[in-house]
């Protein structure tokens, strides 16, 4: 008789130099090196098992590796909110926390969200190289631009005797940015000409944020547009509890998309007719300024979502209503 393979629920923690890896709930517990040669273990170790479902923790791209290399090889992979993962741990009584143990709280976790309902959405889907390649510019423009920003604030207080070496930093800042600027507008050219066009038919956005959603927001368009507010972090969660109702407020999501919402929608305020329409309905209902901003911003992004759904660019006329 054929052996079958043990079915198994894998948790990867991941670390700079190495990654350890549960197989398995209560299963053993392996180290690795974070390298290709380290990726190239597991995967011949993986072979033994049938594997449902991997979990690794998002470790600011110390993952994105070996997530590729797995989901290469076939295997369906969750990236998760390192939040999301600690809070697990503590609701499953591990108060402790060490690598080994972070890879069988993981363990842990993939068995839990192999019978979730909505198990799909946590799947992390398999990066596009074109999409890979902007997001990593996009990134990039974002360190820049806040490194130009510290060092202005800088040059705000700074002595006579720094003042010299704080300008010509920000002007080789500036430089580097212009420079990534040029490679991000040729790629999207060469890419993602039609989607990035689409995009900026939409007042506010234009092609530094037309790049943003590009590379970092693959799913606009593919969700409702509950989940792509939920998904950015713009949409109201409730806060009750018995008899108790609390304000609704944001929390989570991609607070790099947010982040960069944010200028897109203060633009869309004063140019668009549809969205300073929304924005002062709500401000003379009597919502605060701030509350009306963020319901704004979750408007302009479910109508870019319908927009990239439907192939269709902004039409005030449709939005408006």
């Amino acid at each position: 008789m054929k052996n079958v393979p043990k079915a198994i629920h894998v948790g990867i923690d991941v670390a700079k130099d190495s990654f350890d890896c549960a197989l398995g709930v209560g299963g053993e517990v392996n180290s690795f090196a974070n390298d290709g040669a380290g990726a190239e273990d597991l995967l011949l170790r993986l072979r033994e098992f049938d594997v449902r479902l991997i979990v690794m923790e998002a470790t600011g791209g110390y993952e994105a590796e070996l997530a590729c290399a797995l989901q290469a090889a076939g295997y369906q992979v969750a990236v998760v909110n390192p939040r999301q993962a600690r809070d697990f741990a503590k609701s499953m009584g591990y108060l402790a926390k060490t690598d080994r143990i972070d890879a069988a709280v993981l363990a842990s976790f993939a068995q839990a969200l192999d019978v979730h309902p909505k198990r799909d959405s946590f799947i992390l889907a398999l990066p596009d190289p074109e999409r890979e390649h902007l997001a990593a510019l996009v990134n990039r423009r974002r360190q820049l631009v806040e490194m130009r920003t510290a060092e202005r604030n800088r040059l705000a207080m700074s002595h006579q005797a720094s003042r010299k070496s704080i300008e010509k930093i920000i002007k080789a800042l500036q430089r580097e940015i212009d420079d990534v600027e040029a490679k991000m507008a040729k790629h999207i050219k060469e890419h993602h000409a039609d989607l990035a066009a689409l995009l900026e038919s939409a007042k506010g956005i234009g092609n530094a944020s037309s790049a943003m959603f590009i590379g970092t927001l693959p799913e606009l368009g593919k969700l409702s547009a509950r989940q792509i507010s939920k998904l950015v972090g713009v949409a109201p969660l409730n806060c009750d509890s018995g008899k108790h109702r609390g304000k609704q407020r944001i929390q989570g999501g991609r607070a790099d998309v947010r982040s960069a919402l944010y200028m897109p929608t203060c633009s869309a305020i004063q140019y668009s007719p549809v969205i300073r329409a929304f924005y002062n309905r709500l401000v003379a209902a009597g919502k605060p300024k701030k509350v009306a901003l963020v319901a704004c911003m979750r408007k302009l992004l479910v109508i870019l979502n319908a927009m990239v759904r439907t192939d269709k660019q902004w039409d005030n006329s449709l939005h408006g209503a």
